[in-house]
Formats: structure tokens, sequence, C-alpha cells
């Protein structure tokens, strides 16, 4: 590519969201939002991708095309601690999965919206919280440019048009629907087909005014840590996940941190106490959450060095203001340390969101939910040309398309669940979103 890129430090007073709130508008604007959260370390502002990858190559699978892109590198000059030297960012939906398997297709593709959305960026501002540094990575002979431009964005944030829905949340599941399909999935777990199957809902309404400004609103109510705002030419990906799904180190070092098992948060404190310990301890969602575990191990075992996966923490308890979590880490060791898009491509979409076994659980969530994930349970993230990355699972996730907001709510269903109390659990999950968004006002 013959780019040569500099990452110097740049003098800035405002947050990192104050200053995404300038770009905004912005085609391929991507933020990568922490949120103030401490697992967070990193915040990072993409602008002006030179390449734009949206097609789902059949001839070559996206995973070693998008590879193959990285390593055409450019020079990089700057700190070698930074996590993004240059490379991609963006976001992979849910149904970029199909080009990897053989799946039917039966739900509605009713989004118009790309199934990649990935760019190269050579523009990036990165924020380093330990250290309340920002580093400006731009193009050598435009780093001046790069830097008078968020200078001129260091003002305090900027007001978008005021978001508001123009109808109500309307499900594409009522709940006798959800009752029914729950059924369904029993018989298919009963029969032997799965062990597990993640059945979603989605939620959607019409808008008017601006993304920004529901983000804006979202993030102060959810402070998740692999929060996402991203604006494309049609519409815009807004993903509030607490959900890693795979960071890879320039060493080739590999970490996932499944979700699985929810109950919601309470005002009470000792109540509250008392549901995560429910929780950690709850016989059902520890067997949801070692089979996915289980199923990750595998995944990875595809690229990583023998012997080298494993489980150094299990059914850990993580809170954020909604719910609680149980949530695992499984770690290994990649064969090599660019490889970190095929191996994404190796646990696409992640075994979290689908069930287990994936393929044919993939195959019954085909059949029964009325509506194509987009980019739900996909992923958000960045690879750098020298080895790191960091993806998310798209969970509290939303996809807005011209003047509709879609928002989608699931959870996994196994033998022992109860129809009432997945159907409760999937409205929990986004208590933080629909009713935050509704309270914005109608027009």
């Amino acid at each position: 590519m013959n780019v040569r890129l500099v990452a110097q430090p740049i003098a800035l007073k405002s947050s990192p969201a104050q200053l995404a709130s300038h770009c905004a508008d912005e085609p391929w604007f991507l933020f990568l939002d922490s949120c103030e959260h401490p697992q967070g370390r990193y915040d990072m502002l993409f602008r002006q991708p030179l390449k734009k990858f949206i097609e789902l190559r059949q001839e070559q699978p996206w995973p070693q095309y998008l590879q193959q892109q990285l390593q055409t590198q450019c020079d990089y000059s700057g700190p070698s601690h930074l996590p993004f030297q240059g490379g991609l960012a963006g976001a992979f939906s849910y149904d970029a999965g199909r080009v990897l398997e053989q799946l039917p297709e039966q739900a509605l593709a009713d989004i118009d919206l790309p199934d990649l959305a990935v760019g190269y960026y050579s523009n990036a501002l990165i924020f380093d919280k330990q250290s309340a540094q920002y580093w400006l990575l731009a193009q050598e002979d435009e780093w001046q440019l790069q830097a008078e431009f968020w200078q001129a964005c260091d003002i305090g944030p900027a007001l978008q048009p005021q978001f508001r829905l123009t109808s109500g949340w309307q499900s594409n599941l009522s709940a006798d629907e959800y009752q029914q399909r729950f059924k369904q999935i029993i018989a298919y777990l009963n029969a032997g087909d799965c062990y597990q199957i993640n059945l979603a809902q989605r939620f959607s309404a019409e808008f008017t005014g601006h993304p920004w400004d529901a983000y804006r609103h979202l993030r102060a109510s959810n402070k998740a840590p692999f929060s996402v705002y991203m604006k494309l030419a049609d519409g815009a990906l807004l993903s509030l996940s607490p959900e890693r799904f795979l960071k890879v180190d320039a060493n080739g070092q590999v970490e996932t941190k499944p979700i699985k098992g929810t109950l919601p948060r309470d005002p009470d404190p000792q109540r509250d106490a008392q549901l995560a310990e429910q929780l950690q301890n709850s016989s059902k969602d520890r067997a949801e959450n070692v089979m996915i575990v289980d199923l990750l191990r595998n995944d990875l075992s595809r690229l990583c060095r023998p012997h080298t996966v494993h489980v150094p923490k299990l059914f850990a308890i993580e809170s954020y203001p909604a719910v609680h979590h149980l949530v695992s880490t499984v770690v290994g060791e990649l064969q090599s340390a660019q490889q970190a898009i095929e191996l994404l491509g190796a646990c696409f979409p992640g075994g979290s969101i689908t069930g287990a076994p994936k393929i044919r659980a993939m195959e019954i969530i085909e059949e029964l939910e009325p509506h194509r994930r987009s980019f739900y349970c996909g992923s958000f993230g960045y690879f750098s040309q020298h080895g790191q990355s960091d993806t998310n699972i798209a969970i509290r996730t939303l996809v807005l398309d011209v003047n509709t907001a879609h928002c989608w709510a699931g959870g996994g269903i196994v033998a022992d669940s109860q129809a009432a109390n997945e159907y409760q659990e999937t409205l929990d999950k986004v208590a933080k979103i629909l009713p935050i968004l509704e309270q914005l006002g109608h027009d």
C-alpha cells in the first residue's frame, strides 16, 4: 500500500464521546466506546477509510480475503503499545456467517443494509484512559490536517437533532407466538438435534431525529464496555454490548468471554446481591454456560496451538445497570499472530448467541425467527496490522435503517428451561434500551 502512518500524542480536553458527536453524521465514522467502564482501557474513533468492504465474496470467504487485505501493510511509526496501528475496523453481521456454512434461507431479510461494513482505516484517534492521553494515528503527510480537525472539534459536544420515536415498539413475536416457538425448540432438544438453542424476538419502531442522540442517552444508561456507534451511508448501528467476543494480542494470545446466564438487577442492595448469588449457583445457568464454553474451546482449537486452550475463569458474575450476567473466560494461543480475522471466521457467529451444536442451532433459528438478525449477534471491532484485535458480540444492539429502529433480545433455551422465564429474560435484557428511547418522547 506504500502508506506511512504516524501516531503522535495530541492535547485535547473533550471526552471521546464529545469528540465523536462532531463526526456522528459522517458516513463510515466508527466509535469503539468503553463507556468509562473499567474493563476497557482504550476508546477509538475511526474516520475516512482508505478502502471499504461490504460484499460477501463467494469465490473467497471473507475471513481469508480480509486477512490478506490486512497483510497489505502500511509502514508505522509510533508507540508499540498502541492497540491500533492501521488496519481494519467495522461491523460483521450475523448473516455474514451464511457464506461460511450452508444454511437455509427462510427468515425474511427486510433490512436493506450490507452484511459487512468494514473499512481499512489509516485515521484513528485513540484515547488511553490509563494515562489520560490522546494519540492521533494518520498518514504522515496528513497528520497535521487531521490534528487540526480534532482540535476544531475540541469545543464540547455537538448537538444533533433530537431522537424521537414516532410509533411504539412492536415485537415480531407475540407472547403466544414465542411460547409456540419455545415448544418447538423443546421438541428439537428432546429429539437430540441440539443441547441449546438461542431464540430472539425483534422490536421495531419508527423514529425521527438523529441516531447519535439515541446513542448518547443509551450509553449513559448502559455503561457497557464494548459499546459501538457506527454511521453508515443509509443507516446507523448502535451497540451497548457487555460481551467480548475475541481479543488477540500482538503475540497471538487469544481471550474470549462468553455470557450465558442472566438475572435482572434489583434496586434493593440486599435483594440485588441475593440475585447475583442465585445466578452464580444456578445449576441450569451453569450447565448452559459450560455448553458454550465447550463450544468455544472447540472453535478456538481450530487455529490455536495444541494444548494451549484452557478456561482460567468459569462462572464469574459481571453486573450491569439492567442485569447480572454469568461470564466465563477461555484463552488460547494462535499458531500465527497474523490469524486474527481467520480466527473470527472460525468462531463466527459466536456460540453464546447461536446454541450448540452451532450449525444445527443456526438452522433452527432460521426456521423459527421471522426475520433475519442483520447486525444483531454479529460482531464489531478492530484488527490492527501488527496482529492485535478486539471484537464484541453484538447483543443489546440496534440497527437503524432509514426511519425504522430495530432492537433484538434473545436467550439460550435448554431442556429444563421454562417458557415464561425465558420470555421475561428477553425483556430484562432490553430494560435499559427500549424504555430509555420511549422516554425521549413521541412525535
